[in-house]
């Protein structure tokens, strides 16, 4: 979940609030963690020290009614250091080329410049770029959960982009898997996409899933709530 101390919309408490009145009996919050290079959606570096200390007066406020785990969203090219958290989530929002970050998860249009000036018009060497990133988040973050592990796929719902039925595309991403699995960390069964009307169905896809349930990975449910009356959203239909 993120709150107001980096792209949300509510307060850690508001966050708390809903938890509790979805009858949840644990909560985690993590920010996105600072990005030097990109300031306008992440934890600045002058808040942190607040946000640990808000989290934990508010878990020890509500420790009756619930558990409240103090998180940061950690981005593969963050370098801010995580010792102080109770949790990092590894995650991938850029992919690093020709001196620039280009941000995955922004907008379509970005992706298609991406492809046209970085990647030669070919937008599986995109996706091959991204998945090779995303295979060495755990080494790179140090995370106990993977996040939104095809992020890439964000827009392909409403744009052309690629098609993930491509071989490259599969490969990309198997590949992707086999190394992450090593690590035994859990993937993530993100819900966020759907609640904000990108998607229908949450990342991963269902092919994906499926394959890391084959190959033994496992899974841990995340709204990815940017606002309280997104919390927990679709975790009846994917708490399986």
């Amino acid at each position: 979940m993120h709150t107001v101390y980096c792209d949300g919309a509510c307060t850690p408490e508001d966050m708390i609030l809903s938890a509790i009145e979805k009858g949840l009996s644990t909560v985690g919050i993590s920010a996105h963690s600072y990005t030097f290079f990109d300031t306008s959606y992440c934890m600045q570096k002058a808040d942190i020290p607040r946000y640990l200390a808000e989290l934990r007066y508010l878990r020890a406020k509500y420790f009756d009614r619930i558990h409240v785990l103090c998180g940061v969203e950690q981005d593969y090219y963050s370098d801010y250091p995580t010792d102080d958290f109770d949790y990092v989530i590894g995650s991938v929002h850029y992919i690093a080329v020709d001196g620039e970050y280009i941000p995955v998860d922004e907008s379509a249009e970005i992706l298609r410049t991406a492809i046209k000036d970085h990647f030669d018009g070919d937008p599986y060497a995109l996706c091959e770029a991204y998945f090779s990133t995303v295979a060495d988040v755990v080494n790179m973050t140090a995370c106990d959960i993977i996040g939104h592990f095809d992020l890439i796929s964000k827009f392909i719902e409403r744009e052309e982009l690629f098609d993930t039925a491509h071989p490259r595309y599969i490969a990309a991403w198997q590949k992707a898997v086999d190394e992450l699995l090593k690590h035994g960390v859990p993937f993530e069964i993100n819900t966020g996409a759907i609640s904000r009307g990108y998607r229908t169905s949450p990342y991963p896809s269902a092919e994906i899933q499926a394959y890391i349930k084959e190959h033994g990975g496992r899974f841990v449910l995340s709204s990815d709530a940017h606002s309280a009356d997104a919390l927990a959203y679709g975790f009846d239909q994917y708490d399986q």
